[in-house]
């Protein structure tokens, strides 16, 4: 582009910026009431941790120029939580499904194929090491439609690490989806579900919400795919926030669940949704 024609463009945005207005902000989620319990620090749940590869060189992407539109309103701040969000709500007969410690090869295409032929959305919750060396399935996830969120770099028990480790954690794998995804996290999820005060107050500065689950399928225990057929089914409900893996050991039984809870739920007349925060 020719600097006179880069200047023009600048000047006719600008001159036309004045007329629009920020966008409110708003949040879908909130606390859980009825179904679940928050996992606190002195109990995680348990949950099987990522492997632990190499760390590859992210590669760099080039980012979009910045000032050439309209004027955004202050963000709104990301609250700092005492304990993570539960479930949806306002959203009818909506659920959401989340996947963490992703994205592996081997089995997250195929839950992204089975995603795809029912045209839903999903979370995954990736884990930075694995979203590394696999940025072509975060960017297939953006194409998708699904929302990434961040469940740090190496799965470890945060309760076990300093600040600045958390820090760490969180803020290399943030970087990691931004460069593959497209855009940075605005979601949240301690690995095995233990959360403390520094993992709420790092995830609120780094613009993230913390969000946990209603219903834990327990597939990492790889207790049959019937039975996690069973666990979803009967734990449906509106709000409701769904636990299963796509990585961190043999997720064959996940895989194949999903190819039958997934129909059943939508006949049922569930909608499967992922959240839409507007704010950043």
């Amino acid at each position: 582009m020719q600097k006179d024609q880069l200047f023009t463009r600048r000047g006719a945005l600008l001159a036309g910026a004045a007329a629009v207005g920020a966008a409110g902000t708003a949040s879908v989620f909130a606390r859980g009431t009825g179904a679940g319990t928050p996992a606190g620090p002195g109990a995680p749940a348990p949950g099987a941790p990522a492997h632990r590869l190499p760390m590859k060189p992210s590669a760099y992407r080039l980012q979009p120029l910045t000032g050439y539109g309209p004027p955004r309103g202050a963000a709104a701040r990301t609250p700092v939580r005492s304990e993570p969000l539960l479930r949806i709500t306002g959203r009818g007969r909506a659920m959401v499904l989340t996947f963490d410690d992703g994205p592996d090869p081997r089995y997250t295409p195929d839950i992204l194929d089975t995603l795809a032929a029912y045209d839903v959305h999903a979370m995954f919750f990736v884990c930075g090491e694995m979203a590394a060396h696999h940025p072509e399935l975060l960017a297939r996830m953006a194409d998708e439609g699904h929302t990434v969120g961040n469940h740090t770099w190496s799965h470890p028990l945060l309760t076990k690490l300093t600040r600045r480790q958390i820090r760490s954690e969180m803020t290399r794998t943030s970087e990691v989806i931004e460069n593959a995804y497209g855009e940075r996290p605005r979601w949240f999820r301690a690995p095995y579900g233990a959360w403390n005060r520094a993992a709420f107050q790092l995830g609120s500065e780094l613009g993230m919400e913390s969000l946990a689950w209603t219903v834990d399928t327990l597939d990492w225990t790889s207790p049959g795919t019937g039975t996690i057929v069973d666990r979803v089914e009967n734990g449906a409900a509106p709000g409701v926030v769904v636990l299963s893996h796509d990585a961190g050991g043999d997720r064959t039984q996940s895989v194949r669940a999903l190819r039958r809870y997934l129909p059943q739920l939508l006949d049922s007349g569930y909608h499967i949704t992922v959240p839409r925060r507007q704010h950043t």
